[in-house]
């Protein structure tokens, strides 16, 4: 399915990364545009995969409140599988990417304290198929374009 995107498709997108809750005339009147005009393209895009889903982001309260962590694995070879099922019963992996370079994975690992990341970190180094982690705790963000809040120096 071929799925280009143009200028107003991005502009929809973006309006929808910031707000995923607004609707359909707020968006058109931001866009000026036509309200059937805008659920028209986001069933499109809903259609052809390039919306796949609504979410909910953290404020800024819960972030700063959090302990993040990225996590690189390096997976003993035809373990993968397994792994990645075990990985995925746990609640404070947010994100599991396969990667190029010394590890396999990394991981993004939300905890609500050191100690509750410490304790994870123990249960994944246990997971059968793990060789090697090595982690790396985020002490702020500098940029994050996901993310409804302003970042800037000093900010996590």
């Amino acid at each position: 399915m071929d799925y280009r995107l143009d200028d107003i498709d991005r502009q929809l997108l973006r309006l929808l990364h910031m707000n995923a809750r607004a609707s359909t005339a707020h968006l058109a009147r931001q866009m000026n545009l036509a309200r059937t005009t805008v659920v028209a393209r986001i069933a499109r895009l809903e259609q052809e995969s390039v919306i796949a889903g609504y979410g909910v982001r953290l404020g800024e309260r819960m972030e700063q409140a959090a302990v993040r962590a990225y996590c690189g694995i390096r997976v003993q070879p035809k373990m993968a599988p397994s792994v990645m099922q075990s990985l995925n019963r746990l609640v404070e992996v947010e994100e599991v990417s396969a990667v190029s370079g010394q590890y396999d994975y990394m991981v993004f690992l939300r905890c609500e304290s050191n100690e509750k990341l410490d304790a994870l970190l123990d249960r994944i180094g246990m997971i059968d198929g793990i060789q090697q982690t090595y982690t790396s705790v985020v002490l702020s963000r500098k940029i994050d374009r996901r993310s409804t809040a302003p970042v800037g120096m000093g900010n996590a």
